[in-house]
């Protein structure tokens, strides 16, 4: 792996990348209401972005499994797709829906990236466990990370809180580290496996890292639909998805995402 530490100059350039990050979600979360098309929320994320001179990170990105690169600005994900969801005109919000928001931007050369997961007017009990769930999953995170503690910990018990809910982890997607790149080394597992404790991640101050547990409420299994983008529970069951972007610092962690 080749993982980069940056100075205290980079870390300020991306807390502004990240600031943007922070009010394309707040802006998208406020707008989103039942009859809403996550087209028009797709639309509300570009004018942020032009407004603040940025380049967002996930429009024309291209995939070997799909015929057409990804065409939104955000990725907008509802009650059982985990990750990837294509915002459309033709999708409207329901009552009862839960929305998954994911947002990347490029600032004077450096990333932020940060998702969220929210309800859209009344939802049921178990929806809303299954966020506050997530949410507890990269609090441990954030309350955790510091120079010096190794990853396999702090992925042990991101884990062990989704196990005692009754949820399961998604393992087919990880965190990332980011910085020039969206997607830069280490690879940020929110679980804790073979190949993490053969290379165990120690954290160090300069670290840049995109931390985003996805949870699902049945099993971990999840397949992706014909458009080559979209990825759904393979049982049907909702899904959530939260991230930040992390500064390792000599005092814990900064996030960089609100």
């Amino acid at each position: 792996m080749a993982i980069t530490l940056r100075s205290s100059r980079e870390i300020e350039l991306l807390r502004r990348a990240g600031a943007v990050v922070a009010e394309v979600l707040s802006k998208v979360r406020d707008a989103a209401k039942p009859g809403m098309s996550t087209g028009r929320l797709d639309e509300l994320a570009a004018e942020v972005t032009a407004r603040a001179g940025g380049t967002a990170l996930f429009k024309g990105v291209e995939s070997p499994y799909a015929k057409r690169p990804f065409p939104g600005i955000i990725c907008a994900s509802i009650n059982e797709q985990v990750v990837h969801g294509i915002p459309s005109a033709g999708t409207r919000l329901k009552n009862g829906d839960i929305l998954s928001i994911d947002y990347g931007v490029k600032l004077t050369g450096y990333c932020g990236d940060a998702a969220l997961t929210f309800g859209i007017g009344r939802i049921s009990p178990a929806r809303q466990k299954l966020i506050d769930v997530t949410k507890q999953l990269l609090d441990i995170a954030i309350e955790t990370s510091a120079p010096g503690v190794k990853w396999s910990r702090i992925a042990g018990r991101m884990e062990a809180c989704a196990k005692r809910a009754g949820f399961s982890v998604v393992k087919d997607f990880v965190g990332h580290g980011i910085g020039r790149q969206m997607h830069e080394d280490p690879k940020i597992p929110n679980f804790v496996s073979e190949e993490l404790m053969k290379n165990d991640i120690i954290l160090r101050e300069g670290m840049m890292l995109a931390v985003e547990p996805m949870v699902n409420m049945g099993t971990s299994s999840v397949r992706t639909l014909r458009d080559g983008w979209t990825v759904v529970t393979k049982d049907g069951k909702c899904s959530a998805h939260f991230e930040h972007t992390l500064a390792i610092v000599k005092s814990g962690c900064e996030v960089m995402t609100v």
